[in-house]
């Protein structure tokens, strides 16, 4: 048997399922879902209906994107990857709010079972898209609908704790969202599977900026423009190794995003609203992702009479929460931690 899954380059393991599909997972909603949604409401805002029409094509195509890409990340061969398209569209469809994760689990499920048959008989274009699609659709029908149940209660504790308790649940989501982000897994996607949107959005949103323009501003001394850049709407994944050889470089960003988080919640009432269903809760500043999310739900809630209009002080909010805030928390708990030998020269320096 591990003959067979090495000649069928099935790997069972964590980095696997858990980073490599999970990131994939990320990168197939933003190519359908999040885009799709930037696209309508600018068409809508401009009264643009080919844009709007265009945006919509783009977010109905979530689910199949999403399963296209977890396939391509388990090195699917084309016959099981272009079958994936009818599991990830069952898979999204039947999971509701939970969509995303049915996707994720059933995706991965088919396409390990759809490499293990696949070219091993002499009629492989019946049988490979077969099982693929009978195991995902079949799945779909049986597991999809409990899984998006699990996720919008998960999801909705969250948010429920949110605003009951919105200075320490600020505090933990924004950690903890801001914490993913940096690690080699996908905060966007585990935002989008959680359908965490509202309060416990806005706070998610604070963590992730926290992290990337934290890193990028306090790494400015070693990196310049390029770093700057590159972590502040890139990622501040790319701290990682720096990260593994000192910790301690991960602390002044976390103090950021534990302060920013609350103040979001209960000084802003800083919201992700957006109808991509709360994958933009996961990015940040990353493209300013976070921020158009941000404001797509502003949007959404001025035309669905929940917002009365957009106010300078939700600008202001964002503003100090998305880049101001992170930046001189940051600044300051890195130069502290400069002082007392815990950060050293050279430290932060990114990987060539």
């Amino acid at each position: 048997m591990r003959e067979f899954l090495k000649r069928k380059n099935i790997e069972i393991s964590a980095k696997r399922y858990g980073i490599d599909a999970l990131g994939a997972m990320a990168q197939g909603l933003f190519c359908s879902l999040l885009i799709g949604t930037i696209i309508k409401t600018l068409g809508q805002q401009l009264s643009l209906s080919f844009l709007v029409d265009v945006g919509q094509f783009a977010f109905d195509m979530s689910g199949p994107a999403m399963a296209v890409a977890i396939g391509y990340a388990l090195k699917a061969d084309p016959m099981v990857l272009f079958s994936l398209t009818a599991v990830g569209w069952s898979a999204n469809k039947l999971g509701g709010a939970g969509g995303p994760l049915a996707v994720l689990f059933i995706a991965i499920i088919a396409a390990e079972i759809g490499k293990m048959v696949s070219k091993e008989t002499k009629v492989d274009i019946l049988v490979t898209p077969a099982v693929t699609v009978f195991v995902g659709a079949g799945l779909s029908l049986l597991i999809a609908p409990p899984i998006g149940a699990a996720a919008k209660a998960f999801g909705q504790l969250i948010q429920d704790a949110t605003v009951l308790q919105p200075f320490w649940m600020g505090i933990v989501v924004a950690v903890l969202v801001g914490i993913a982000l940096t690690l080699p897994i996908s905060s966007a996607a585990i935002c989008a599977a959680f359908t965490l949107t509202g309060l416990a959005g806005g706070a998610a949103v604070a963590g992730c900026c926290a992290q990337m323009v934290g890193f990028a501003v306090m790494s400015f001394k070693e990196n310049r423009w390029g770093g700057l850049i590159s972590q502040g709407i890139g990622t501040s994944m790319l701290q990682m190794p720096n990260i593994v050889k000192n910790p301690r470089i991960w602390i002044p960003p976390t103090l950021a995003s534990a302060i920013t988080g609350p103040i979001a919640t209960c000084v802003f009432h800083l919201q992700m609203n957006d109808p991509a269903g709360g994958v933009a809760s996961g990015m940040g500043t990353c493209g300013f992702v976070g921020q158009i999310g941000v404001w797509s739900g502003w949007v959404n809630d001025v035309a669905l009479g929940v917002k009365a209009a957009i106010t300078p002080f939700d600008w202001l909010g964002m503003a100090l929460i998305c880049f101001i805030l992170p930046a001189v928390l940051s600044w300051f708990f890195c130069e502290m931690l400069r002082k007392i030998g815990w950060i050293r020269e050279g430290d932060l320096v990114l990987p060539q």
